[in-house]
């Protein structure tokens, strides 16, 4: 008996994005700049690096819940470097010292411009260090680049155990 073929495409998997971010304003931003640049993805949030922590320790167990859904293990972070409790450099150190953790790749998203931070984060084994721009349009582009370039060039690891 022939196998079937569909004639329509397979629809593209959502990236899982977790955002580590205190700054309702931008988070709001990164939100709407993915939505219009047509970036598929599920973005989800942490306040700070406790709560992100917290995340990714309970995705790893089967699923953490917040509100009504649950969040899968992410295939990128998104980092500020400033927050509360635990700041981004704390919560980069965190995960990549976890072996179920540190293949998640990690991209700062910050206004640090400091090259000590800069240093520091790619000591700790960040993928990528992003300024944000302070300007809203270059901000809202930035995000929309970067989520073009996380569908369409670079390549997520595979999920381990």
């Amino acid at each position: 008996m022939p196998i079937a073929h569909s004639s329509q495409p397979a629809l593209p998997t959502p990236i899982e994005i977790l955002l580590v971010e205190d700054s309702e304003a931008d988070i709001v931003l990164t939100r709407e700049a993915f939505a219009e640049a047509g970036v598929l993805n599920n973005l989800h949030v942490a306040r700070d690096g406790v709560e992100g922590l917290e995340l990714l320790r309970a995705a790893h167990r089967g699923g953490a819940q917040v509100g009504a859904g649950s969040i899968p293990r992410p295939d990128v972070i998104l980092l500020d470097i400033n927050m509360p409790r635990m700041n981004g450099l704390e919560f980069l150190q965190e995960i990549k010292r976890d072996p179920n953790l540190m293949t998640i790749p990690v991209i700062m998203l910050t206004t640090s411009q400091a090259e000590e931070d800069i240093l520091r984060s790619y000591q700790t084994f960040a993928a990528s260090y992003v300024v944000k721009p302070v300007e809203f349009g270059r901000f809202y582009a930035a995000i929309q680049a970067l989520g073009q370039y996380m569908l369409t060039i670079v390549r997520m690891p595979p999920h381990l155990g």
